[in-house]
């Protein structure tokens, strides 16, 4: 495995244990990180068969910081936001949001990849269509997720669910990772185009060694 996988394993490594220490509530934590510590194992046992991007690893890092952040404080209670929510008198901490809105961006990027490179859809003018449905039922599936967890836990349900009061969070976050996924697609399909060709024109020179 080449040094710069490596170092973002490490990077992932030391914000998990800053993450894990003395966090806002420990079950809160284990539902929230383990999205995280699961996604990385399917990385790491999938990565020989196919390797993604360096900009598609970089934006999960990403991802995976923004979820451990939320995981240490939870949603409802990251200092910044507290302080933006002070600030610009807003009613609740919106960093949930910044979460859902890279719920739609980093999954597109990783759908549109998994799409083209595995020939997955032909005509390539779909592709925006089904990445944008991919995202939405990600979405979806991780309210219902929140449902189940919040029903099953009782006490703690508000602190995961991060609704704060608002009547229309689960639209709101739904409508946060679609623009999310919107925006990939809009000002990062080019980037990811040429990395994807320059990935395919380094394995084809390693094949001709």
């Amino acid at each position: 495995m080449e040094k710069k996988y490596w170092v973002f394993l490490i990077i992932f490594v030391l914000v998990a244990v800053w993450s894990g220490y003395q966090p806002y509530e420990t079950g809160l934590w284990f539902l929230e990180a383990g999205i995280c510590l699961a996604a990385v194992i399917l990385l790491m046992t999938t990565f020989k068969r196919f390797r993604f991007t360096d900009m598609t690893y970089i934006f999960i890092l990403i991802h995976l910081i923004i979820l451990f952040v939320g995981a240490h404080y939870s949603y409802a209670r990251v200092p910044l936001f507290d302080w933006v929510k002070e600030v610009f008198d807003q009613d609740r901490n919106n960093y949930d949001k910044v979460g859902h809105f890279a719920q739609g961006f980093i999954p597109a990027m990783v759908a549109r990849e998994l799409l083209i490179r595995l020939d997955v859809v032909r005509k390539k003018g779909w592709i925006p269509f089904f990445v944008i449905c991919i995202c939405l039922a990600i979405s979806a599936f991780y309210e219902l997720i929140e449902w189940w967890t919040a029903v099953l836990s009782g006490d703690g349900a508000e602190d995961f669910l991060g609704t704060q009061g608002y009547v229309w969070d689960t639209q709101s976050d739904m409508f946060c990772a679609m623009i999310g996924a919107i925006c990939m697609l809009i000002f990062f399909s080019r980037l990811q185009d040429k990395q994807i060709s320059k990935m395919a024109h380094s394995d084809d020179s390693e094949k001709d060694n």
